[in-house]
């Protein structure tokens, strides 16, 4: 029988189709968007054959009619198996299923319509976080501010350009420099260095200097708002501001605007931040490459900034801005502030609100600080953290920051095994025996040099744990669960695949700069082979993951480890916060710089940061940043800039 989505029959048909396909043992199992993908060219519909027939059934929507053979292929795709009975029997229900897609793809829906279903990463079983009264963060004591003066912008620039947002907030507030002057200056520096680094997408430099000019008359008029006042800061090109471009750092979108400014800027215009340019990120926040280049590493601008808060963190580096706005997914807060030496803050999922910024994984999406210190990046998260009332995933959670807390009174484990110094293994015969001798020699070297550069910044991670314990801090050792959190990975693929459809279904993703395997366009195509029932299976297990995730993290308010690792992916998943820290500069000993075979290299040779990440329970980001802030303060590691050409 013909199936249309419009008819009476419409569901009779599903329902008929639902019980005979769980009858089967299918559950539903295979995804509709399998078929989609095979059956590419639309084609008029095909007379209906007779009663019982393999043959096609026809789609009056225009698509060609779904087959057994389709259906063969697809299956193998969903990996389960069926039987010529049960393909005829799926026929009709399929194609409903298509028409059924097909309507809602009509919607053309915007990437800010957020799905129906929210995600929450507060475990079974345990208390929500309950609303707190806003606290300011509790600081120590008041940084020297003997460099950091008017003059200073003229003979020493660096002074003021390098000086933390705590810093140039107390130079603000007792009057010994302008927001006016402090703005130029940034404005002057993003222009000077933006044609090396590539991290400025648009300059606001007209709204800036207003702001700027409002922030001086306020703060002369006993008007001071707080550490903030006066800062300038620069916006990842995901959140809208209005009366600027938009771009999502993707080619086909550079003239895009919204009406509105993103919650997190009207929140920082309201502590009187200064917001002077819309940073670089990768395309739809993949990487560190743009439609108008690749972001640099201030350190080494042969070297990429890594992303997806490729400018965030590249500018902040470069001593362009005060403080950056970045975000993270699955490493996107901590891959660039890693790279480019800077201090991140990747808070707790649902603490900060996302309305008016660039959706990729709703239930992932996390918005957080770049700054020069700890210290700075908990002054702007508390300033921007909290229920909106629109961005239905943020939690009443509390975010009172005490940087004078006694760490030796804190719980602290430390990730074992990722700071164990790797061992090396020689290449397996599976991986030599089918190249020729040529190859075998090539491969072996770069097997030598990965294992090498590992080895080199797994001793200086190492190192963090004796300068803990000579700062009287506790260590205790602990595992991650045993998880595959890695397989649980479809929820992003299929999420963002999802915010960006009509990218994927028009063509329009043939214009983004980025077109190699690992690329989103090839992803999103990829991920359309996702069945809505892995999906939820994955969302299933992820429930899991976040009982694990909470059990692990009952016994201690921070856990230490490397910034890479298993942990990324978990934490990301299960949406524990991070706070990641400068920790060092690789030596003139270490291994050279290559990219000869690489055009997004991860390792960035002599003279170039590491860092170490902070970890904390959900919504326990506090007493991380208390840690981590103790641990700079010890260690000056964040006062290390580049020198820029």
């Amino acid at each position: 029988m013909t199936f249309d989505a419009n008819a009476p029959s419409a569901g009779i048909a599903r329902r008929r189709f639902l019980a005979v396909s769980t009858a089967a043992g299918l559950g539903g199992t295979l995804f509709p968007g399998t078929l989609f993908a095979l059956a590419t060219r639309p084609s008029a519909g095909a007379p209906t054959p007779a009663n019982g027939s393999m043959e096609a059934q026809p789609d009056l929507r225009g698509w060609p009619a779904i087959t057994p053979e389709m259906i063969d292929a697809a299956a193998a795709i969903a990996a389960i198996k069926l039987t010529n009975e049960q393909k005829q029997m799926m026929l009709d229900g399929l194609t409903g299923q298509r028409n059924s897609a097909l309507r809602v793809r009509t919607l053309n829906l915007a990437n800010s319509v957020a799905p129906a279903d929210v995600f929450n990463p507060v475990p079974t079983g345990t208390l929500s976080p309950h609303p707190a009264a806003p606290l300011p963060v509790k600081l120590g004591t008041a940084p020297s501010i003997s460099g950091i003066s008017a003059s200073a912008l003229t003979f020493q620039e660096d002074a003021v350009a390098f000086a933390t947002v705590r810093q140039l907030g107390e130079a603000l507030r007792l009057r010994k420099l302008t927001s006016v002057a402090l703005t130029k200056m940034y404005l002057a520096r993003l222009k000077r260095y933006d044609p090396s680094l590539h991290f400025v997408i648009t300059l606001t430099e007209e709204r800036a200097l207003a702001q700027a000019a409002q922030a001086d008359r306020e703060i002369a008029a006993g008007k001071y708002r707080g550490p903030l006042h006066g800062i300038p800061w620069g916006a990842k090109d995901l959140l809208a501001v209005k009366g600027y471009p938009t771009t999502w750092g993707a080619a086909g979108f550079e003239q895009q605007r919204f009406d509105e400014d993103a919650e997190v800027v009207k929140r920082l215009d309201a502590a009187g931040a200064v917001l002077i340019a819309k940073l670089s990120m990768g395309a739809l926040a993949q990487g560190d490459l743009w439609f108008g280049g690749r972001t640099r590493n201030p350190w080494n601008p042969r070297q990429g900034s890594s992303g997806s808060s490729a400018g965030s963190g590249s500018a902040v580096a470069a001593g362009c801005v005060g403080f950056a706005i970045g975000t993270e997914t699955l490493g996107s807060i901590s891959s660039p502030s890693t790279r480019c030496g800077a201090t991140g803050l990747r808070p707790s999922f649902g603490l900060v609100p996302r309305t008016g910024g660039m959706a990729l994984t709703w239930s992932m999406d996390k918005i957080g600080p770049i700054a020069r210190s700890v210290e700075d990046c908990a002054l702007v998260l508390n300033a921007i953290y909290g229920p909106d009332g629109r961005d239905q995933s943020v939690q009443p959670a509390p975010f009172h920051a005490d940087l004078t807390l006694d760490i030796r009174k804190l719980h602290v484990g430390y990730l074992k095994s990722a700071f164990d110094l790797p061992v090396f293994q020689p290449l397996s015969a599976e991986a030599s025996d089918k190249l020729s001798a040529a190859e075998r020699a090539d491969r072996e070297q770069e097997h030598r040099r990965d294992f090498d550069r590992n080895l080199y910044d797994a001793k200086l991670a190492a190192a963090t744990l004796d300068r803990l314990r000579a700062m009287n801090v506790t260590l205790t050792p602990v595992e991650l669960p045993t998880f595959h959190f890695s397989a649980l990975l479809n929820i992003l693929e299929a999420e963002a695949a999802a915010a960006f459809d009509e990218l994927t279904i028009s063509g329009r993703d043939a214009l983004l700069t980025g077109q190699k395997s690992y690329d989103w366009p090839n992803g999103f195509r990829t991920a359309r082979f996702i069945s809505a029932v892995d999906y939820i299976q994955a969302q299933r297990a992820r429930t899991l993951a976040i009982a694990a995730m909470h059990k692990f993290f009952l016994d201690f308010d921070v856990i230490v480890t490397p910034s890479s690792g298993a942990q990324l992916t978990a934490t990301n998943l299960c949406g524990q916060p991070a706070v990641i820290v400068p920790n060092g500069l690789r030596g003139e000993d270490a291994p050279p710089f290559s990219a000869e075979k690489d055009e997004w290299p991860d390792y960035g040779g002599p003279g170039t940061p590491v860092s170490i990440t902070f970890l904390a329970p959900l919504y326990g980001e506090a007493k991380a940043c208390a840690l981590a802030a103790a641990y700079q303060q010890n260690t000056s590691f964040h006062r290390l800039h580049p020198k820029l050409a």
